[in-house]
């Protein structure tokens, strides 16, 4: 619809194409949430839009990078509470108001959790007229079946609804109804939606009796998702075909992975009352907003936003050979350093360093895959403590991308990627005021000088004006 309304995919392409023209050279994509699921889509289009054999040269001239920060790559469960219940994002309106305001937006479909174990098929089909056409079909491998709630820590949603309701229905049309043995017999039943449920449309048919928007949201999902000709967004994203990729997501904060919800007796869009929460938190752990007990465990928790399985899906990205880093965030010296060199990878599969860490010190991690592909680089930066929205201004990730993009176009660059041996400060902000000596941290570059404004201590340790350029030190 994008491009039917508003050509904005053959626009984009224009923009590349103009860009190379004036500049000469190859573009970075910088894509921040959703923007990831545009440049896919966009990619996607793209196949449709050249010749099959240009593809490939056309990606090579026009884009270097692809810097993917903070993407749902299975999507994020809070698109299903801005579904059912609104999310207001701190505005003054009710729920029922924000629920409106969230169904009215193409996105919230665009962001459903899905199966990493599932794919869309488009098949050939004739009506009852005899017409030819194509449909999706949704399919699934032997994994899915095999694996709790489609890979999630959890069952995304939980909902409790009136047994009359549920009396011998069920709402995969795949499966007897018999097979879901997640019924009671109390006056209410609950039922567990996986992520493969929520994305093919299956929760939506059996709420549908007692919530008037679920008929539209399926209807919605099936015409603009699923049927789409390009692409169905709701499926697992494979590595883009580009030169370099850099995926860049925070980890370890409180994120929501689940909900719980039962119906309020009032009408639309009042009908649901959110009655509790699943949350993943540091280290993996689960928790819920009641403090009911929990089943499970994972390895890390998202950024607040986006679950960790669904951030962490471009590791599966990388080869089968990775170097692994850890680093602190601030400027720090080689002996604050960890790396392991070749790590196994198996594909398809999380990595998880066995690396020490300190309390009161965060880290960045860097997974580094520059052979698997020739030509090729692949990475993945893990950044500790950065919520998902902040991300894109946290001082750190702006210095090693510019590290990095200047590393890339360096004519005397050695290294496949910039060196992580040791982080000198290169901007007034890498200075810090060190407590314990009552002096700047790191005085060799950084000294102490107040400018009018600073409102603390840390502010006034600024580069030292003789500072040569340490850039040198990264090649």
């Amino acid at each position: 619809m994008l491009e039917e309304r508003d050509l904005y995919f053959y626009r984009l392409k224009l923009i590349f194409e103009v860009a190379l023209k004036r500049r000469g050279g190859p573009s970075l994509v910088f894509a921040h949430s959703l923007g990831n699921n545009v440049f896919r889509y966009f990619l996607e289009w793209l196949k449709l839009e050249i010749a099959p054999r240009s593809y490939q040269k056309w990606l090579d001239d026009h884009i270097d990078t692809y810097f993917s920060v903070g993407a749902p790559l299975l999507g994020a469960v809070e698109s299903v509470k801005a579904t059912l219940s609104g999310l207001t994002f701190g505005l003054p309106i009710s729920e029922g108001t924000a629920r409106l305001m969230c169904n009215s937006f193409s996105s919230s479909m665009w962001m459903l959790p899905f199966s990493s174990n599932c794919n869309t098929r488009h098949v050939s089909s004739n009506d009852r007229w005899g017409h030819s056409g194509e449909s999706s079909a949704i399919y699934c491998n032997e994994k899915e079946f095999k694996v709790k709630s489609s890979g999630w820590p959890v069952d995304i949603v939980k909902v409790e609804v009136m047994e009359d309701l549920v009396s011998g229905f069920s709402p995969n049309p795949l499966m007897p109804s018999e097979s879901f043995n997640n019924l009671d017999c109390s006056p209410t039943s609950k039922w567990s939606f996986s992520a493969r449920e929520v994305a093919d449309g299956t929760f939506f048919d059996a709420i549908a009796k007692h919530d008037n928007n679920a008929k539209e949201a399926h209807h919605q999902l099936k015409k603009f998702l699923i049927d789409d000709p390009v692409l169905n967004p709701l499926t697992p994203w494979q590595r883009p075909p580009l030169k370099n990729v850099f995926c860049i997501y925070g980890i370890d904060l409180k994120t929501e992975v689940g909900y719980h919800y039962a119906l309020s007796g009032k009408p639309y869009p009042d009908n649901w009352i959110l009655t509790d929460v699943i949350y993943e938190t540091e280290g993996g752990v689960l928790q819920t907003r009641s403090g009911a007990y929990v089943e499970g465990n994972y390895s890390q928790s998202g950024d607040a936003t986006v679950p960790y399985h669904s951030l962490s899906w471009c590791k599966t990205w990388l080869g089968s050979a990775v170097n692994i880093t850890r680093t602190p965030q601030r400027a720090y010296t080689a002996s604050e350093v960890q790396v392991i060199h070749d790590v196994k990878h198996e594909e398809g599969s999380d990595i998880i360093p066995s690396m020490a860490r300190d309390s009161n010190t965060k880290y960045m991690t860097f997974y580094e895959d520059g052979h698997s592909i020739p030509g090729k680089r692949t990475a993945v930066w893990e950044i500790d403590k950065v919520d998902h929205r902040n991300i894109v201004r946290l001082p750190v990730l702006l210095r090693e991308l510019w590290l990095e993009t200047a590393h890339g176009f360096h004519p005397e660059a050695k290294r496949r990627f910039v060196s992580k041996d040791k982080r000198e400060p290169i901007r007034d902000e890498d200075c810090f005021w060190d407590y314990s000596k009552a002096r700047c941290g790191m005085p060799d570059q950084c000294e102490y000088r107040y400018v009018f404004g600073d409102v603390h201590l840390g502010q006034s340790c600024r580069l030292r004006t003789s500072l040569n350029n340490p850039f040198q030190n990264y090649l």
